[in-house]
């Protein structure tokens, strides 16, 4: 889901802010003319897939300089390609190179993560579902979370208010999961699913009893994770909830929890551990 067209651009617009300050100083001092034209390209050093096309060149539009997409985000790269050709003011181009790059490396190496998971995963078990989760940069999370949409994962939730989900810190408020589940029922609309994060197998069963939407089991083992399909499908509960399994997944071990019968895998590596995408801006 991407956000409407005058969002992104004030966001943009915030980072373009965040590193001009008073100008260039660098530029203004060594030519004569800022406003001259010039010609400049975004080429990729590195194999991978490419995120972050669009919000570039809404970032170059705002300094007066044209953008012509030469891939489009989502596509394999491969190192040496051209993925932006840029023309006008000399200094605009300069004054949008950083904020350009960084936003696109950051979003592309989390494409790239995250496609390569996805097609690990795929490979074991077609029908899991692959997802971030909340650990995202400040000011950064819509990017992130669509660089991983880009890449072929979930973004999972956006915010605190688009379902409930249900922690451990929750559940130090209200222990009881009857009563806890009983109280979202009350008091939040029908409307939004409810998740709960349980880390013991006496929990995963409770919650699946009180027929929530979603049961996430939070670091747990895959003997343990295995014993709580089994006790769900003897209990006739599983084809009732979604389960989804969180926790120290990471691309080593993400294949082995692949193979159980779960939904969904969800882990913070995908936006707080991957690697940027190695990009360059090139004046011609």
């Amino acid at each position: 889901m991407e956000l409407p067209d005058f969002i992104v651009r004030k966001k943009i617009k915030e980072f373009i802010e965040e590193d001009l300050g008073f100008g260039d100083i660098t530029t203004r001092s060594i030519t004569n003319s800022i406003d001259s034209p010039r010609k400049a390209k975004i080429i990729t050093r590195e194999d991978g897939i490419v995120a972050g096309l669009q919000e570039a060149s809404i970032l170059f539009d705002f300094l007066k300089v044209k953008s012509t997409l030469t891939k489009a985000d989502g596509s394999f790269i491969r190192a040496s390609d051209t993925l932006m050709e840029l023309s006008g003011a000399i200094g605009g181009i300069l004054q949008g190179e950083r904020t350009a790059l960084n936003l696109l490396m950051r979003m592309s190496g989390i494409a790239t993560a995250t496609n390569a998971i996805v097609k690990q995963v795929q490979k074991i078990n077609s029908r899991v579902r692959v997802a971030c989760t909340r650990k995202t940069t400040p000011g950064l999370r819509y990017f992130e979370k669509r660089a991983v949409s880009l890449g072929g994962g979930d973004s999972h939730r956006n915010r605190l208010d688009d379902m409930v989900l249900i922690k451990d810190n929750h559940l130090k408020i209200v222990p009881d999961i009857s009563e806890v589940v009983k109280r979202v029922r009350e008091r939040v609309s029908f409307t939004k699913k409810i998740e709960i994060e349980v880390t013991t197998i006496e929990q995963a069963l409770e919650a699946a009893t009180e027929k929530v939407d979603i049961i996430m089991l939070d670091n747990f083992s895959i003997s343990e994770a295995q014993k709580v399909v089994d006790l769900l499908t003897q209990n006739n509960l599983r084809k009732l909830v979604l389960l989804e399994i969180s926790g120290n997944i990471t691309p080593k071990n993400i294949s082995e929890y692949a193979k159980l019968d779960v939904d969904i895998i969800s882990l913070g590596y995908l936006t707080h551990s991957a690697k940027a995408l190695d990009l360059t801006l090139d004046l011609l």
